[in-house]
């Protein structure tokens, strides 16, 4: 009787010293670009619920404007204030508009450039 004897090799598993150096790269990337896009995006929304309570509580456009304005103070909306709306009639209902934009410097030269954009119905 004889023994075989067997070679098991053995599989190394998991991430290499460059692959998880990238992998950190990417998830410091991400945190910062998030950290940096998610009050920009809280805002949005407060400029969407100010918009709208303007173009229900104001009759002419310096009312509207002056609701937005007020709205602003509260809520800390800092990218926009009531004379950048764009406030027209469509039939009965008045409707306000807003665009803006926003950016995030990333390295160098290089700009993320936000584009929000928001119509009241």
């Amino acid at each position: 009787m004889k023994l075989q004897r067997t070679t098991f090799r053995s599989r190394q598993r998991g991430l290499s010293f460059i692959s998880l150096i990238f992998i950190a790269f990417f998830a410091v990337a991400v945190f910062a670009i998030g950290g940096q896009s998610i009050p920009m995006f809280l805002e949005y929304q407060a400029v969407r619920k100010a918009a709208l309570k303007a173009s229900k509580e104001g009759n002419s456009v310096p009312e509207i404007r002056a609701v937005f304005d007020r709205a602003t103070m509260i809520d800390d909306i800092k990218s926009v204030s009531g004379s950048d709306l764009d406030v027209f009639k469509r039939g009965e209902k008045t409707v306000v508009s807003v665009k803006y934009s926003r950016e995030i410097e990333l390295v160098g030269p290089a700009f993320l450039v936000y584009r929000f954009q928001y119509q009241t119905d």
